[in-house]
């Protein structure tokens, strides 16, 4: 005979349960983007060229070791790229990511700021911390890691959980941040969301990882109808970027320890009641295919933040907007700049 199940058992089943049936929501949305068989909101007009990708990138040609740095931030060695001069401008990358999300954008900016772009511990070249990832353990970091390099007052540029840490940071520390800009920014979709159930999903992801990463770096690179497969659910149209802007994406996430804590504990994290606490110039810049985080998602960020934010919607455009339409991003980014 069994043993009775404990009431804190009963409650994880639920919880699994609950967290699938949201997995499968997402999905059934992803599905439906991809056969275009979903009513999106509309566009917003581009002001300007908007080509998809760009055909002779800048970031191709620049020696990248010669401003690659690392350093160590409350016991922790921190790899950051820097280029140019005057006022800071801090880029923070997404979940799997690292500072090569932000290849199309560095240099363009580092003509006019002091442009920075990190990875964050457990990511890219940073190894694991000392202390537990959470959100709020990355926004002191964040905050410690400026200070460490000597950046004040700054702009925070964030993808995905880049986009949940900086506003992490413009809540908790206000005077720290001079403008918020947020691109396809996790933390309104999974707010209420359990993290038990969201642990074993994570690890179930975290297992295949190996073996997909193996197929997308072979022929998910190589073959066009591969690439699509491969990754379409992060770019809107793969086989129009340049295979090495999709390696560069890749191979970062290879060497991501942090991974698994991070996607744990962005799960449940609900900071939503303080986003009208945010009174800097926001812009908020969404992919109308994103497929990660979709973009019922900008609107909740918004209307949240209020009267400060700006909401810009790329049309054929999935979850990295920066990468995807650089030319657009990159305008877009030094209007806001310059307002």
């Amino acid at each position: 005979m069994s043993a009775p199940r404990t009431q804190d058992a009963r409650e994880l089943d639920v919880s699994v349960g609950e967290a699938l049936r949201k997995i499968a929501a997402d999905t059934g949305f992803a599905l439906k983007l991809a056969t275009n068989r979903v009513e999106l909101p509309p566009p917003t007009p581009a002001d300007g060229p908007d080509p998809y990708g760009s055909p002779d990138p800048e970031w191709l040609g620049i020696g990248w070791s010669a401003h690659r740095h690392q350093i160590d931030v409350v016991g922790t060695r921190v790899n950051y790229v820097e280029m140019g001069e005057g006022p800071p401008l801090v880029f923070v990358h997404g979940l799997s990511g690292a500072w090569q999300n932000w290849l199309e954008n560095l240099p363009h900016f580092a003509s006019t700021h002091r442009a920075i772009a990190l990875d964050l511990p457990g990511f890219g070249s940073s190894p694991m911390p000392r202390w537990d990832i959470t959100i709020p353990a990355y926004g002191r970091f964040l905050r410690d890691f400026c200070e460490r390099i000597g950046v004040g007052t700054c702009v925070l540029v964030g993808n995905s959980m880049g986009g949940f840490i900086a506003t992490e940071v413009a809540v908790a520390e206000p005077d720290r941040v001079s403008k918020l800009v947020l691109v396809s920014a996790a933390g309104i979709t999974w707010a209420r969301a359990r993290r038990e159930p969201a642990a074993m999903v994570g690890r179930m992801v975290r297992a295949a990882t190996p073996m997909t990463m193996r197929w997308q770096l072979g022929a998910g690179i190589r073959r066009p109808r591969a690439r699509r497969l491969s990754f379409q659910g992060v770019f809107h149209d793969p086989n129009a970027l340049r295979r090495e802007l999709l390696w560069e994406n890749i191979v970062p996430a290879l060497n991501s320890p942090g991974y698994l804590d991070a996607f744990t504990n962005l799960v449940g994290y609900d900071i939503r009641h303080r986003l009208e606490e945010i009174e800097v110039p926001t812009l908020v810049v969404w992919g109308r295919n994103d497929r990660v985080v979709p973009v019922p998602a900008a609107f909740s960020y918004q209307r949240r933040i209020g009267s400060n934010a700006r909401l810009e919607i790329f049309d054929g455009t999935g979850h990295v907007p920066q990468l995807e339409r650089p030319v657009r991003f990159n305008g877009l980014l030094e209007e806001f700049l310059a307002e």
